[in-house]
């Protein structure tokens, strides 16, 4: 698991590599990922936007941004927490992925909550020792 905190808001992150929807003599590799999004604040919070940074196994990185997070723009009460999953697919049988959503809080203030970084790795990863 990986996790990180901005202003009460801490952020889990558990990927999961999906053999089943994988395909490497194609190069084809499937993530879940499943985030908790926990308010430890004492403030309710909107979550309203998300940017992704996807870098696959070459180095190669996509960003991604958009409105919610699969289809919702939940609102977080004090105490409370939010789930949700989602996936990932990349050409090569790793990478990583970090980003940050953009909430509002009740004030109307915007600010910004990092998702750490975590890695998408695959039985298939060659791995080298220096």
């Amino acid at each position: 698991m990986y996790e990180s905190e901005t202003r009460g808001i801490r952020v889990r992150v558990t990927p999961q590599y999906l053999e089943e929807q994988s395909s490497p003599e194609d190069s084809e590799f499937f993530w879940a990922y499943t985030i908790d999004i926990a308010n430890e604040s004492d403030d309710t919070v909107q979550l309203r936007s998300r940017v992704w940074r996807i870098t696959d196994g070459q180095g190669q990185t996509e960003e991604v941004r958009g409105p919610g997070v699969v289809g919702e723009t939940p609102v977080i009460e004090p105490g409370a927490s939010y789930s949700y999953t989602s996936g990932c697919p990349l050409r090569t049988p790793s990478g990583i992925m970090v980003g940050s959503y953009q909430m509002i809080d009740g004030q109307g203030q915007m600010f910004d909550v990092a998702i750490p970084a975590f890695s998408l790795d695959s039985p298939f990863m060659v791995r080298s020792v220096n």
